[in-house]
């Protein structure tokens, strides 16, 4: 089988394919004013059938793992209907996903009844008024009555992501109350830094943190670093003996982040990231339109692995085509 692997060495059995650019949240440090179209691109998200056509060269490409994203996935009302395709018809193990939580005690069920394997839910804040500001709507309990729902499910892989923020989640009372929420829960929570992208300069300079501040607060408290499978994410996992759920952290700013790389990305118009912050991107839709095209497919994208970079520099101020997150689901 031939497989994805790049010039230094790193294989990629791991892809983030978003199906929509659209968000319904507003959240502080994405799209602070909602989602907008891109000013001249006229180009549609990519159908249900080029995704499912994509998602079975990737199959033969050694990816394991796919999670959808967006924007908001679930918006896209033939939602459900790509979720079904994937998992009959694209041979890939895992579907997962990445969502704001919109609907989920709606969902919850059909999710569960529709064979995907794993969720991400994005909660910034466990305080209602504070994620209310953050993403301009107040859904924090329903978004925790469909977690409730999951695990009435028995919907093992639920993992929970929150933006590291200054003065929003960054003190240990912040860490605590997240604590709390996990102990008694087979939850993964992850802090992830944030990120500055092509929008939110100001935004970033005023409210990044790093997030050794929380992984000190780990080591204080006795977690226990665990290492995950190759198609795992970035996040750095915590254990503790006296906690059902486990501590994750994304540190993207961190000494050698990029040596672990395994995922690429794919954006909801068919364009091929090779980083969510590089500066290239190259459409391979023309090579979605029908079955026959899946040999030629394939090769693109392998040869297009040769001119994956060994670091994303996001250090350096470099932040690529990524305007904000909603464009390739961060």
């Amino acid at each position: 089988m031939k497989t994805l692997t790049d010039t230094f060495g790193r294989k990629f059995p791991y892809i983030r394919l978003s199906i929509t650019d659209v968000c319904n949240y507003k959240c502080t440090y994405c799209l602070p004013q909602g989602y907008k179209k891109t000013p001249g691109d006229t180009r549609s998200f990519m159908t249900g059938e080029e995704i499912v056509r994509l998602t079975k060269a990737l199959s033969e490409l050694g990816v394991c793992k796919i999670r959808l994203t967006g924007g908001e996935p679930t918006v896209r009302k033939d939602f459900f209907d790509i979720l079904k395709d994937m998992k009959q018809n694209s041979n890939i193990p895992k579907v997962t996903m990445t969502t704001n939580g919109y609907r989920l005690n709606k969902i919850a069920k059909q999710l569960h009844e529709f064979g995907l394997d794993g969720i991400n839910i994005s909660i910034d804040s466990l305080n209602r008024e504070t994620f209310k500001k953050l993403t301009g709507h107040d859904r924090l309990l329903e978004i925790l009555e469909g977690i409730k729902i999951l695990q009435e499910l028995n919907f093992k892989n639920i993992k929970v992501n929150a933006v590291l923020l200054k003065g929003i989640n960054d003190t240990y009372a912040d860490f605590e109350k997240f604590g709390s929420f996990i102990k008694n829960n087979e939850i993964d929570f992850r802090f992830i830094e944030l990120m500055q992208t092509g929008d939110n300069l100001d935004y970033f300079k005023k409210n990044h943190v790093s997030s050794k501040i929380f992984r000190d607060y780990l080591e204080k408290n006795d977690w226990i670093h665990q290492t995950f499978g190759k198609d795992a994410g970035p996040s750095l996992n915590f254990i503790h003996p006296d906690y059902k759920g486990k501590f994750g952290v994304i540190a993207p700013y961190s000494k050698d982040f990029c040596k672990t790389c395994n995922r690429l990305r794919i954006t909801s118009r068919g364009d091929l990231r090779l980083c969510l912050f590089g500066n290239t991107g190259i459409s391979i839709r023309h090579l979605l339109q029908n079955d026959s095209q899946k040999d030629e497919l394939v090769d693109l994208i392998l040869k297009q692995l040769h001119l994956k970079k060994e670091s994303h520099y996001l250090e350096l101020g470099e932040t690529g085509l990524t305007k904000n997150l909603s464009t390739t689901g961060g």
